[in-house]
């Protein structure tokens, strides 16, 4: 299969060095000085550095458009501020195509809103699920999922992917895995916080449970659901990104846990933190639907200076009480 992934982030790399062992795959990056000097480093230094990129993978610059003209598959691996403007200029493409980034648009759309505005026509959907692009890199066990109404775009992207180190499962609800993908970085921040302040495995496990309440909560709001936040995109994405050091947003809570403003700890990072980008469309879209997501509307909280990390905690601990299913 010829595949095409346009991004040179580390999940772009990642994924593209991981499939290039079974396909023809050209990673795209936006910049010809960052493509030169990938082809001449074979290394990803800023986003995945240590990790060699496969003498397989050719490297490209130059014009998007043209390029996936040539390629079976496409992969757009920007971040979610960057998702409108390639589906607009691929709006013409005719093979499947399927983007990586998870969370909310500005304005408060989905992926898959923001593809039925710009390029309705499009063969298209999302692979997400439980990943670190790291991890990836170096061929260690993942599992993902391919998320489309479209049975091409499933059918393409498992046949691209699912190989020794990934294994990719299909789904047809993209509304709910793209929910899954988005509210899951918010709560990361709120998990976090949870362990920066030392509040216990106790607390962590009723974070991520009663976190897990929202996410699903506002998916089926939105058209997912129910049983698939209890799979990869959903739960699983959920644990990793709450749990595992290498999550971006996790490192926020804990940096805002250890007095860090958000200036400083989205600084530290080096790379974006998505749940930072979306977590107040995500309470401002619940609030239109009438869904409660009292632990999201925290983090807004402390994410804009308003709340302080222990009054945050303090704020959900005294809620009234409610039966588990509210």
């Amino acid at each position: 299969m010829k595949l095409l992934v346009l991004g040179a982030g580390a999940w772009g790399t990642a994924l593209a060095a991981n499939a290039a062992a079974r396909h023809e795959v050209t990673l795209w990056a936006r910049d010809d000085t960052q493509a030169a000097v990938l082809r001449e480093q074979r290394e990803n230094r800023r986003y995945l550095p240590g990790i060699g990129l496969p003498d397989a993978l050719a490297v490209a610059g130059g014009d998007p458009v043209a390029l996936a003209a040539r390629h079976e598959l496409v992969i757009v691996a920007t971040p979610m501020a960057g998702l409108r403007g390639l589906l607009q200029a691929l709006a013409g493409c005719t093979a499947p195509l399927a983007w990586l980034c998870k969370g909310f648009e500005s304005t408060g759309l989905l992926g898959h809103e923001v593809q039925a505005a710009v390029a309705p026509r499009l063969l298209a959907g999302a692979l997400t699920g439980p990943s670190f692009a790291q991890e990836v890199a170096r061929g260690q066990p993942t599992a993902l999922v391919a998320a489309s109404s479209h049975r091409a775009v499933r059918e393409a992207l498992v046949a691209a992917f699912h190989g020794p180190g990934v294994r990719v499962y299909a789904n047809d609800d993209l509304p709910g895995a793209e929910v899954g993908g988005a509210v899951k970085n918010v709560l990361a921040i709120a998990t976090g916080l949870c362990d920066g302040l030392q509040l216990g495995l106790n607390a962590r496990a009723a974070l991520v449970t009663r976190g897990l309440a929202e996410m699903t909560r506002l998916g089926v709001a939105l058209g997912g659901r129910p049983e698939t936040f209890m799979g990869l995109s959903g739960l699983g994405d959920l644990v990793l990104t709450a749990t595992g050091d290498l999550s971006r947003n996790r490192q926020v809570g804990l940096a805002l846990a250890q007095g860090r403003t958000l200036e400083q700890a989205v600084q530290s990072l080096g790379h974006v933190a998505e749940g930072v980008l979306c977590a107040r469309t995500v309470v401002e879209r619940a609030g239109r639907l009438g869904v409660q997501m009292p632990i999201a509307s925290a983090v807004v909280a402390l994410l804009d200076g308003t709340l302080r990390p222990q009054a945050a905690v303090q704020a959900l601990m005294g809620r009234d009480p409610a039966a588990e299913r509210a």
